[in-house]
């Protein structure tokens, strides 16, 4: 038998739930089409692809011809389709039920469009692998998943041996494993067509059908910096397929040929992990700067390569560690999904179904190279599929107005106060802030903020440009240094509070602390209000209350005993608009426009402003019983984009002082939301 390898190219096409029509029309013109439409020309290549459930469903109501072109694809055999969680979540941070039933969606999804078998091979979302999801795969009618051959070299797996699928098993469940070669995830597309076809031909042994394996995402191929003018003006895609089908060494097959004639190469048990770069996004800066220089030595020594396996950095699951706003998202989506399963079958209808799956999206719990948790509207998106449900399922399964629980596991207890248009969630401890403000009309947070933290990649910004080496190839992404925005050095802030509505400080304090509170003992689960006692010296005994009314929610502050007066006080609140700085926004006082939510503003002796935005289709108007001075200042953080370093506006931050409030007096702050 002559020299043969077996080719196995996956392609991985997602877009997170709620984002831009725009974007998803310019990733389908200069991706997702040319890929489709170059594809088709080559009947005998063949190629599995995976579409996430909701770019699917978009793509088969906008662009349905060229989901044609792929079904035509799908019925001659050329293409295997993949299935997946229907929204794309990372599995092993959902519950067990919601992993089958997202599979099961996506799976019946296709077949219902595409026709033929359910799908046996399965996507796993960033490749997020712990064995606590082999069953929840083999219930879902999966039986071989794909990961990083890193996850193996990481249980000690010789990576010479990594041409073929191996069998893992949870509990008596069986499961197959494709290991994804690193060296043609960093090749393609990024090294020449020609060399890249050499590569594949050098791994082919005699007497032995290996495979060279590679899936990875499909965006990579026309959606990233400069590959559509690689990939297809160029010619990459078409120079790679020719090149594959006019050799006489490489076989091209999809996963399921492969796997139907091949066998396993044995057992394996791999640990907690992701693919490598993963495993450092996932750590805290500081953590994160320690790997990273660890990393740097073992090169340096040139021990990397056997070394990496070892250095494990963090894993998924940290991510709501880093970022309280993921965390609260998160354990609001788990109890989202208890009440949805505590309903009678007959009540657990698709649109539910539906809305808590979308809750459950992977994109906006963490952040790594680009965007994801950084991206305000991302955030919206999953909030407005949990705000929804949540309405819902009051109607059906009411709960009591106020509940008190530690639902987000920092060991005190949230206050949760809502009526049929409102719902406001408190701290349990510290600054008595509020952290989620929705409005169920509008299906918006008000409180969805981030807190600007320091990220591992900024100190990128400081290194000096360098200049390409000459090459025939495209630079990789990761490497890249560019600025969409001008960063100045006010803009890396780092908060040390976190941000939120209504959070207090002392304006003459020679610290810029917020205020401390604690819960009132006593509780009423059927009252609309919850107050709770300052702490902090000199204002102990202060009493600071959230009552909802109809349409707004109302926060009082009663002086104590040894507080003289309140117009030392000084409030923020992080009020965020699906507007951001653009047009759509603006600040408004006594029927005249002030200016939009990206501008600075100080009104002096005021007691009422305004926030409408269009795109919300309502507005929030902001009220104190006595005069004040109001100031706005846009809040940006800093994040990383396919286009560089950019700046995105998470909130707008009111801060209300210098009350004219008399001695003993209560200062009244009010909050109204109105649909316009």
């Amino acid at each position: 038998m002559s020299k043969k390898i077996a080719l196995l190219l996956g392609v991985h096409a997602h877009q997170p739930v709620g984002n831009f029509p725009a974007v998803m029309e310019d990733a389908h013109h200069r991706c997702y089409r040319p890929f489709l439409h170059l594809l088709a020309q080559f009947p005998e290549f063949p190629c599995s692809v995976h579409f996430s459930g909701w770019l699917l469903d978009y793509l088969i109501e906008h662009h349905r011809d060229d989901m044609e072109l792929l079904k035509t694809m799908v019925v001659r055999g050329q293409v295997e389709l993949f299935t997946a969680g229907y929204a794309e979540p990372v599995l092993a941070a959902i519950p067990e039920v919601d992993r089958v039933g997202q599979i099961r969606f996506l799976s019946e999804r296709i077949q219902e469009f595409f026709g033929g078998d359910l799908p046996r091979g399965s996507w796993l979302t960033e490749r997020v692998w712990e064995s606590s999801v082999v069953p929840s795969l083999r219930q879902s009618g999966v039986r071989y998943v794909t990961v990083d051959d890193y996850h193996f070299l990481c249980a000690g797996q010789d990576s010479a041996t990594l041409q073929g699928y191996f069998t893992t098993e949870e509990g008596g469940e069986p499961l197959d494993i494709f290991p994804i070669a690193e060296s043609l995830r960093y090749k393609i597309p990024f090294t020449p067509a020609s060399e890249v076809v050499s590569y594949i031909e050098s791994l082919a042994k005699e007497n032995k059908l290996d495979a060279g394996i590679y899936f990875d995402d499909i965006e990579k191929f026309g959606i990233w910096p400069e590959t559509y003018e690689w990939v297809y003006e160029k010619g990459w895609l078409e120079q790679f397929i020719r090149g594959v089908l006019s050799s006489d060494i490489i076989s091209p097959m999809t996963f399921a040929q492969y796997h139907a004639q091949s066998h396993t190469r044995g057992p394996v048990y791999l640990p907690t992990t992701s693919y490598i770069e993963m495993n450092e996004w996932t750590l805290p800066a500081s953590a994160a700067r320690r790997f990273s220089a660890m990393v740097e030595r073992s090169r340096w020594e040139n021990r990397y390569t056997e070394d990496r396996p070892f250095i494990r950095g963090g894993i998924w699951r940290n991510f709501m560690m880093r970022y309280p706003e993921a965390n609260h998202l998160h354990k609001r989506m788990l109890g989202l999904s208890q009440r949805f399963h505590a309903l009678d079958v007959a009540a657990q209808t698709a649109e539910r179904r539906r809305l808590l799956y979308e809750s459950q999206a992977n994109d906006a719990y963490w952040h790594g190279l680009f965007g994801g948790l950084y991206l305000p509207h991302l955030r919206r998106a999953l909030y407005a599929a949990l705000i929804e449900l949540e309405r819902d399922l009051d109607t059906i399964a009411p709960r009591p107005p106020q509940e008190r629980r530690d639902f987000n596991l920092d060991g005190y207890d949230e206050t949760l106060i809502h009526n049929e248009l409102l719902q406001v969630i408190v701290a349990g401890s510290g600054p008595a802030h509020v952290l989620e403000l929705d409005s169920y009309q509008l299906r918006q947070n008000f409180a969805d903020t981030l807190t600007r933290q320091a990220e591992h990649y900024h100190d990128k910004m400081t290194q000096q440009p360098t200049l390409p080496q000459e090459s025939s190839g495209l630079a990789n992404p990761h490497d890249r240094v560019a600025f969409k925005d001008v960063i100045g050095p006010e803009d890396m802030t780092v908060d040390s509070v976190r941000r939120a509505l209504f959070t207090d400080y002392v304006t003459a304090a020679p610290i810029h602390a917020p205020l401390e509170y604690v819960p009132e003992s006593a509780m009423s689960d059927t009252s609309l209000t919850a107050s709770f006692h300052c702490q902090t010296l000199n204002w102990a005994g202060m009493i600071k209350s959230f009552s909802l009314l109809s349409q707004a929610l109302l926060v009082t502050y009663t002086p104590g005993p040894t507080t003289s007066s309140l117009n030392g006080l000084a409030v923020e609140l992080n009020l965020v608009m699906p507007s951001c700085d653009g047009p759509a926004g603006r600040f408004e006082n006594n029927g005249k426009i002030l200016g939009g939510f990206g501008d600075v503003l100080t009104l002096e002796s005021v007691s009422q402003l305004m926030l409408r935005d269009e795109v919300l289709r309502g507005q929030v108007t902001l009220g104190c019983n006595v005069s004040c001075r109001i100031q706005t200042r846009p809040c940006y953080s800093v994040s990383q984009s396919e286009a560089g370093f950019e700046k995105i506006l998470q909130s707008v931050t009111v801060t209300l002082d210098a009350f004219a409030v008399n001695e003993q007096e209560p200062l009244i702050l009010s909050l109204a939301i109105i649909p316009l």
